[in-house]
């Protein structure tokens, strides 16, 4: 029979690392309640900004505002949300291209699943406190109906 060996182990990140100029300029504008992308070299504006063109590799540096709403353009229904979800109520993933973005962000939609669809409309439903987190939007939701979760 073989002894099994084991150690106590916590993983940590013992460093700390700056957001640099384009993701620090955006987190402070949701701050301010705004959103923010860089504008590609082909005129694509990418929201979150990306500090270099995906496709010339060149770096990024002309910030352009967006609307806080958009539509909804793929998502996927959660219907028993788990410990690391952002609620605890059913809720759906979605990409979000916002008014004035040509890529679609990665949020939450808090909505009913029957009202769930391609193509919604969505409205940012911003936290009460911001701080400079993307959890300042605390998610998207139908663009009428102006309710937090």
């Amino acid at each position: 029979m073989s002894e099994r060996l084991s150690q106590q182990f916590e993983l940590g990140y013992t460093y700390t690392r700056s957001t640099g100029p384009i993701v620090g300029r955006f987190l402070t504008e949701l701050r301010q309640r705004r959103i923010v992308g860089t504008r590609g070299d082909d005129g694509r504006v990418y929201v979150p900004p990306m500090e270099f063109d995906p496709v010339t590799a060149s770096a990024l540096d002309e910030f352009v505002e967006v609307a806080d709403c958009g539509e909804v353009v793929s998502w996927c229904w959660v219907s028993e949300p788990r410990d690391s979800h952002p609620f605890d109520t059913p809720f759906a993933w979605a990409l979000v291209k916002l008014d004035g973005a040509d890529v679609p962000m990665v949020h939450a939609v808090c909505a009913g699943r029957d009202e769930m669809r391609t193509g919604m409309r969505v409205q940012a439903c911003w936290a009460e406190e911001t701080r400079g987190y993307i959890t300042d939007i605390v998610c998207f939701e139908p663009e009428a109906q102006g309710k937090g979760p």
